[in-house]
């Protein structure tokens, strides 16, 4: 394949809300492109983009997936993105490698709660977006698009602005009027994506030229010599109105609204011919944001080791050292771990030796290829912008920076959110015990959201995951690709305990037994902290009552007694421990009876400080048609929820409201029943809060005792 410098490059994340047709335009793309022999679909598993198998199973993408079209002269790079609430990190993570944000937005649904969440995570990255009023053939798409297009102006402002008109006929939607070279592109519906040129329709005359002359009035503004022009000629000539709205899309000035049908194909080959001009280039953007390596990494932890580093900069150019980021990483069966990444600066060569800064190991990139889909297309090399795969890599995983060893960089991962939920996973049979722990291993270096550990208290495997669905699809991936067959457990509340009061108690460890004996004393006060406070020690001790090696004991045997939980078995947190007396023996005196003496301590405190349980309460977001959002207030009241207000986006009504998390375990199905499938949520951790006593006792109760120690005094 053909190798591409960064000026012919167009990194373009597609993003938007789940259904809004981001997989068949991308398909659709490619097929216009000349990339696909056929036009590919989601519902048979044919989209290029849609290649995994929970993707295809479920008819919804679940992760990103990269695919590219060669296209008069350029290479235009496609991550296409989950839209579904549960997996719109993946989304995230695809603005870091992208210069332009392709922003679907369902014709007839208008903006979604997904279409403001990625438009502000494009806001964070700075990325340029470009609006696509999508699935145009909707029977509905031509009366709902100006409705759709003054909700932009709402959410977005005014800045959301046409670049083309929609033709509708009386097969639908059959073509769009270019409002920059004021030309009518007709389409045959079916078709291969390439349109005719041709006049603007009579009847569209007069609005095509309302709405070119106010993009031109958009584009001059804040240009001075553009105003002068405007107002001396009337317009702007069309080569000037080009430079400059390509100017204004790279400096967020302007939002261009462009429409498309991905599954009839109409206007395709317009918003390929439109990327290639307007949207950024590689090399066009700021140089990118860093940090020296050595200074913001742990030698061979890859961890971050706390220490401030200089920020630097590294400019998207061939002639700068070596550095490049891993965005993606995918599990193949044949080929083995594919590592996404894009060349920030550079140019990679096949079989280049390059250094992992992240985990400090060198590494060897064989077989250098650009994916499309889940296939890999082989390239001698890789300019700086480019995105490329590489198979085999021995440590890298998703997040590292490479590059040259001789010009250490660390580029800052993408921020993610903690997993919500965590079940109890058990194998089926003890093969399937020996195959968990490397298959779970291979999804987590997948997913950055997975989390696999054991619970030190019951011995179980827990897995943690973004919600059911996403739990459903890792225990499928398992069997289907692993072989490895597992049973779920209900979903794990993580209840800490904590007090409310006050208490003094002094723990005496005493035990002789011939020879050397045990003996430990201590008095502690113990009094709560504010929520989130963890745990504090402080060491009150004056004049050696207790000597100062056998005081860590004291502090260890109180954290590990906290860690075992006091009413049912979870750890106890936001409490202060004062360690004020004590008395030791010269001989019996050791570590261990002091660690005991503090366990003593410890739980006699708790039988006096009022212990309590606290709960996880979820911030949650829903969104549903206004007709529902009587059901799910009395729903989330049911479920001891707390409104915090609500927003009325066209014809949907967003809901913020906090919610214990035990009340939310089975939310998705509830959610799904009570709007006929079209409303959704999203929740993230947000605090912890006491428990109501009578839920209190009924957890106490059904928990399971924690294993007994012995105390003795």
């Amino acid at each position: 394949m053909k190798s591409y410098p960064g000026s012919d490059i167009r990194n373009v994340a597609v993003v938007g809300h789940a259904h809004s047709g981001k997989t068949t335009l991308v398909s659709a793309l490619l097929h216009a492109a000349k990339m696909t022999p056929s036009l590919g679909r989601v519902e048979d598993g044919s989209a290029v983009t849609a290649y995994d198998e929970e993707d295809v199973a479920r008819a919804t993408t679940m992760q990103n997936a990269v695919a590219f079209a060669e296209w008069n002269g350029i290479k235009l790079n496609f991550i296409d993105t989950p839209g579904f609430h549960m997996f719109v990190h993946e989304a995230r993570s695809a603005m870091l490698p992208a210069e332009t944000a392709l922003v679907a937005v369902h014709a007839v649904n208008g903006v979604e709660a997904m279409t403001e969440r990625v438009w502000k995570y494009a806001e964070e990255f700075n990325l340029p977006r470009v609006l696509v009023l999508s699935q145009m053939d909707h029977p509905r798409a031509a009366e709902s698009a100006a409705g759709t297009l003054s909700t932009l102006h709402e959410r977005f402002g005014r800045q959301c602005i046409p670049v083309q008109l929609p033709i509708a006929g009386d097969k639908g939607f059959e073509g769009v009027i270019d409002l920059v070279t004021m030309q009518a592109f007709s389409y045959a519906p079916g078709g291969d994506g390439h349109g005719k040129i041709g006049d603007i329709p009579a009847h569209l005359a007069e609005p095509a030229q309302r709405a070119h002359e106010t993009l031109v009035e958009l584009v001059a503004e804040g240009k001075d010599e553009l105003m002068e022009e405007f107002f001396r000629e009337g317009t702007i000539p069309e080569q000037h109105l080009i430079t400059a709205l390509h100017e204004a899309i790279r400096e967020d000035r302007i939002f261009p609204v462009l429409y498309a049908s991905g599954l009839t194909n109409v206007a395709t080959d317009h918003l390929l011919d439109f990327l290639k001009a307007y949207a950024p280039a590689p090399i066009e953007c700021a140089p990118v944001a860093a940090r020296a390596a050595l200074q913001a990494v742990a030698a061979g932890s890859g961890e971050a080791s706390g220490e401030e580093s200089e920020g630097i900069t590294r400019k998207v150019d061939d002639a700068e050292p070596l550095s490049l980021y891993v965005f993606k990483t995918m599990s193949d069966p044949f080929a083995g771990r594919i590592s996404f990444f894009k060349v920030f600066s550079g140019c990679l060569k096949n079989d280049a030796s390059v250094q992992n800064f992240t985990r400090r190991t060198p590494e060897k990139f064989s077989h250098l290829s650009t994916m499309q889909g889940r296939n890999a297309v082989a390239v001698s090399e890789l300019h700086a912008g480019d995105l490329g795969a590489v198979a085999k890599l021995k440590e890298t995983l998703t997040g590292d920076t490479l590059g040259d060893k001789a010009h250490e960089i660390f580029f800052e991962p993408v921020a993610l959110p903690e997993p919500a939920m965590t079940w109890a996973i058990e194998p089926k049979s003890r093969a399937d015990e020996d195959k968990l722990a490397p298959a779970v291993h291979k999804l987590m270096e997948e997913d950055l959201m997975v989390r696999f550990f054991r619970d030190g208290q019951t011995n179980e495997f827990l897995i943690a995951a973004a919600g059911q669905p996403h739990i459903e699809s890792l225990v499928n991936k398992l069997r289907k690709r692993y072989h490895t067959e597992v049973t779920l457990k209900a979903p794990r509340v993580p209840y800490r305990e904590t007090i409310r009061g006050r208490a003094e108690a002094q723990g005496r460890h005493k035990k002789q037994t011939g020879g050397h004996g045990q003996y430990g004393d201590c008095k502690i006060k113990m009094e709560p902290l504010q929520r989130g406070g963890g745990f504090e020690f402080v060491n009150d001790i004056f004049g050696g009552a207790i000597p100062r090696n056998f005081i860590p004991a004291v502090e260890k045997g109180i954290q590990e007694s906290a860690a075992r939980g006091y009413l049912a078995g979870y750890p106890v947190v936001d409490f202060k421990v004062i360690l004020y007396d004590g008395s030791y023996h010269d001989v019996d005196s050791n570590e261990l009876s002091f660690k005991l003496a503090g366990r003593l301590a410890f739980r006699k405190c708790m039988e006096q400080a009022k212990p309590t349980l606290l709960e996880p309460i979820m911030k949650v977001d829903i969104e549903a048609p206004q007709e529902f959002a009587g059901a799910l207030m009395g729903d989330l009241n049911q479920r001891r929820g707390r409104v915090q207000g609500m927003e009325s986006h066209g014809a949907s009504t967003l809901i913020h409201a906090e919610v214990p998390m035990a009340e939310m375990l089975t939310y998705g199905q509830t959610l799904t029943a009570t709007t006929q499938g079209r409303g959704s949520f999203h929740m993230d951790m947000d605090h912890y809060d006491i428990v109501p006593q009578p839920i209190m006792e009924k957890i106490v109760a059904n928990a399971k005792k924690p294993a007994g120690e012995e105390e003795e005094e």
